[in-house]
C-alpha cells in the first residue's frame, strides 16, 4: 500500500510544526518553500537594528529534518493548486498530493498605496532587515557628510508606521540605537539628536493589550525618546517624508509596520477568502469545501485567532494530527499570552490575568525567545549577542555590504 503523500508549502512556524509532528509517520512529506531556512520572523526587527545577525534568526531546513527518513525538501514557489487532479504546481514543476498544508504566511498591506512601498519597506524577510538596516545607517553615513542643517534634518528623522508589536520593537531598537550605540561617533552632530516617530491609527499603540500596558508601553517609548503619535492617519509617503494629516515630517528613512495581508496561491476553483486575504476555513482548519487541503498559520483566518508564533504552531500541530488520524479535530486556540519588547530591559507581557512591564516583562520575552528558537547553536549564539549588546551598549552586525544588484547581504 503506497504511503499518503503530503505536500506543505511554507517552512514558517505552522510549516514546520506540522513536518515534526509528521516526520518519521506513516506518510511522504515534501517541504516546498521559497528560501533554504527556517526564519524566526519576531526578531527580524533585531537583524534590521544590528543587534543580531541574519544567520543568528535562520536555520537551514534540511538540518531540522537531517533524520527524518520520509521528509524531502524542495527550494521552489508555489504559484497554483489544481483542486481537481490535486496537483500542486510549481514555477519549476508539479507536485501531486494526496493532502496539501497551505502555510505560506503574509506580506506587507499598504492598504491599496503600493506606491509606498519604494520609500516605506516593511519587515517581513530577511531580505527586508538588511535592507532596512542598510538605509538606517545609510542615513546616519549621509548626516555625517551633510553640511547644511535644512538637509541634515530629514536624514535625522527615523519614521515607523504602525503600533503594532512590529512597529514598537522597530521604533524602540532605533532610538535605543541613536541614543546610546552610536554615541560619541560622528563628529558631525550628535546622534541622540535623531528623533523617532511612532505612527499609529488607533488612539493607543499595542491596540490588543489592557489599558494598564498600553499606557506603560507608551511612557517606555517616550523614555528612549520615541515620539509617539496617535490617531494619526498616513496620507502620503514620498523619498522626501510622510505627510500626516496636515504636518509633514521630513524623513529619509519610513519603516512600514501598519498591516499585513496574506501571501496565497491561486485555486482551480472559486476559494472563499477574508478580505485581508486570508483563506476562511473550516473548525478543522481545512479549506471550506476541499477536506484534502489544510491552512495553517498567518494564511488561515480563524474568529479570534491572532497571527502569532504560538498560534501558527499550535495549527501546525492540529492539521498534523488530522492527517495522521484522518479525524477532525477542530483547533481551540490555546492562549499563552503575548508580548514586546521596547528596548532594553523594557517590555509589556501579558499572561492572562497577569500584567508586566519594564525589566521583569523583558526578562520573560528574553527566555520565551530564545526557547522557541529552532537550534541550539541559534539560541547559544543570540544569548551571546544580547548580553554582549547588553553589556557594551554595543552592536556587532553594523557593518554596511551591499551587493552588485543593490541589495544589502549578511
Amino acid at each position: 500500500m503506497n504511503k499518503k503523500h503530503v505536500i506543505i508549502v511554507g517552512a514558517g512556524f505552522a510549516g514546520i510544526a506540522a513536518a515534526k509532528r509528521l516526520s518519521n509517520k506513516n506518510v511522504e512529506v515534501t517541504i516546498i518553500n521559497k528560501t533554504n531556512f527556517h526564519l524566526f520572523q519576531p526578531l527580524l526587527y533585531q537583524v534590521a537594528t544590528s543587534t543580531l545577525s541574519s544567520t543568528n534568526i535562520t536555520y537551514p531546513v534540511r538540518s531540522i529534518f537531517r533524520k527524518s527518513k520520509n521528509v524531502r525538501v524542495i527550494m521552489d514557489e508555489a504559484v497554483h493548486v489544481d483542486t481537481k487532479e490535486k496537483i500542486l504546481h510549481t514555477k519549476n514543476g508539479k507536485y501531486e498530493y494526496d493532502y496539501l498544508v497551505l502555510a505560506t504566511g503574509s506580506s506587507h498591506n499598504y492598504f491599496g498605496n503600493d506606491k509606498w512601498e519604494k520609500d516605506a519597506p516593511g519587515l517581513k524577510t530577511v531580505e527586508d532587515a538588511l535592507s532596512i538596516r542598510y538605509k538606517v545607517f545609510e542615513a546616519f553615513e549621509k548626516a555625517e557628510r551633510e553640511t547644511d542643517p535644512v538637509k541634515q534634518e530629514p536624514l535625522l528623522n527615523f519614521v515607523v508606521v504602525g503600533g503594532g508589536p512590529t512597529g514598537v520593537e522597530m521604533a524602540g531598537a532605533i532610538a535605543e540605537l541613536a541614543n546610546e550605540t552610536l554615541q560619541g561617533e560622528y563628529k558631525n552632530f550628535k546622534p541622540e539628536d535623531a528623533k523617532v516617530y511612532l505612527v499609529e491609527g488607533m488612539p493607543s499603540v499595542l491596540n490588543t493589550y489592557s489599558d494598564k500596558l498600553k499606557k506603560a508601553a507608551r511612557k517606555q517609548l517616550q523614555q528612549l525618546g520615541v515620539q509617539v503619535m496617535t490617531s494619526a492617519f498616513v496620507q502620503d509617503i514620498t523619498e522626501d517624508g510622510v505627510t500626516i494629516g496636515r504636518d509633514f515630517i521630513p524623513s529619509s528613512t519610513v519603516v512600514w509596520a501598519a498591516g499585513v495581508q496574506a501571501k496565497s496561491v491561486s485555486f482551480s476553483t472559486e476559494i472563499e477568502k477574508h478580505r485581508t486575504g486570508r483563506l476562511l476555513v473550516e473548525k478543522d482548519l481545512t479549506l471550506k469545501g476541499h477536506p484534502d487541503i489544510f491552512v495553517a498559520g498567518d494564511l488561515s483566518f480563524v474568529e479570534g485567532v491572532p497571527t502569532i508564533a504560538p498560534a501558527a504552531i499550535q495549527q501546525g500541530k492540529l492539521v498534523a494530527k488530522n492527517i495522521l488520524s484522518n479525524g477532525n479535530r477542530n483547533f481551540s486556540y490555546l492562549d499563552k499570552g503575548a508580548m514586546a519588547t521596547i528596548g532594553r530591559s523594557a517590555a509589556i507581557a501579558e499572561i492572562g490575568k497577569i500584567k508586566l512591564s519594564g525589566y521583569i516583562a523583558w526578562l520573560l520575552w528574553l527566555f520565551i525567545h530564545v526557547v522557541f528558537l529552532i537550534s541550539f547553536k541559534n539560541k547559544a549564539s543570540v544569548i551571546v549577542e544580547w548580553l554582549w549588546s547588553y553589556t557594551t551598549l554595543q552592536k556587532r552586525a553594523r557593518v554596511m555590504i551591499k551587493s552588485k544588484d543593490n541589495k544589502e547581504q549578511k
